[in-house]
């Protein structure tokens, strides 16, 4: 376990390095640019594991040029094309897409990949000497991975991350179903160890009650949304300017406002599709 600058909180989250039989591994190298150059310089790395595309979780990854990349195919397609990474968010905004083009370029180091291996999916696997199984936990994003070590009985969580933020699912293809679905799921993988990838990190006891906060949080934003349009039928541009998700404002707006948009949207078109509030012309009611 290898934490990350400022509690693993982003730009940055935690890293896990794994001495294999064949095979010295990092997951998700973004934890600490020192910290990772040491290990390379150091320790030497032949495989970079990554549990999804996010540009938080591949920050560093240019460090370990000639490592195989190992990922979900599913995942893959935006870390082969910047343009293709800001679809996958969902940007269409000129400036906006402008904004993040330089960012995740020059401060997150994106270097577009030709190719990758991917790892077989639910199944036990031998990868580098180590026994893992890379479990499919999509939400989050579609191609998200989590890792059960089975012997360590060690349980990577990835940004399924327990944390009072709660979860996130602000790409174009995330899901809320999928995302409650995932969390149900690792809480009932039988661990002894996990490790998030953000805050806190790594949890030697059971999170517990975590779990079910952490899902209890999607509820809560759903019903604060849900009392403001009861009110008064609104916007999109009207529920996510009262910012339920993030709380209030925060900068730079490029980045914050894009994010809570699209996560009030997914919320909206969930409510939709259950038959709670329909939508005329471009105001939502309840039904």
């Amino acid at each position: 376990f290898i934490s990350g600058e400022n509690k693993g909180k982003y730009p940055y989250n935690h890293s896990v390095y794994i001495q294999g039989r064949d095979a010295r591994i990092i997951i998700d190298p973004a934890c600490s640019l020192g910290k990772l150059t040491r290990l390379r310089d150091q320790e030497g790395v032949d495989m970079v594991w990554l549990s999804h595309w996010h540009e938080d979780h591949f920050h560093y990854m240019y460090l370990f040029d000639g490592a195989d990349v190992w990922i979900s195919e599913t995942d893959f397609p935006p870390l082969t094309n910047v343009e293709i990474f800001l679809d996958w968010y969902g940007i269409n905004d000129a400036k906006i897409r402008a904004y993040w083009n330089k960012i995740v370029r020059e401060e997150f180091n994106y270097q577009p990949l030709t190719s990758a291996k991917f790892f077989p999916i639910n199944d036990e696997a031998d990868v580098g000497g180590i026994r893992v199984q890379a479990i499919a936990t999509p939400g989050h994003t579609p191609g998200h991975l989590s890792f059960f070590f089975p012997e360590e009985e060690l349980l990577f969580i990835g940004d399924y991350d327990l944390t009072p933020f709660g979860p996130w699912y602000g790409d174009a293809a995330s899901s809320i179903e999928e995302t409650i679905e995932s969390i149900r799921r690792l809480k009932n993988i039988p661990a002894k160890i996990w490790i998030a990838c953000h805050e806190k990190g790594l949890f030697e006891e059971n999170p517990g009650k975590l779990w079910d906060n952490y899902e209890n949080i999607i509820y809560e934003r759903e019903n604060k949304i849900l009392n403001f349009i009861f009110k008064k039928p609104a916007t999109l541009d009207e529920i996510s300017a009262a910012w339920f998700i993030y709380g209030k404002p925060r900068k730079p707006l490029e980045f914050f406002e894009p994010n809570e948009r699209v996560l009030v949207n997914k919320h909206l078109e969930r409510l939709q599709r259950n038959g709670i509030i329909v939508k005329k012309g471009d105001k939502y009611s309840k039904v």
